[in-house]
């Protein structure tokens, strides 16, 4: 009964965790904020070479 029980919560353990978890999907290149670069409003700004 015990080796049962143990093998279910193994299992649900398991499936919890490969449900879980998921894969990156979009490329981490391509993302929608561009933090290398400031944005058009700091461009005009005197501090920042403008």
């Amino acid at each position: 009964m015990k080796i049962k029980l143990l093998g279910l919560i193994a299992l649900f353990a398991l499936i919890a965790s490969m449900v879980l978890t998921g894969c990156m999907t979009a490329n981490p290149d391509e993302q929608t904020v561009p933090w290398g670069r400031p944005a058009d409003w700091e461009r005009d700004t005197p501090y920042y070479g403008g």
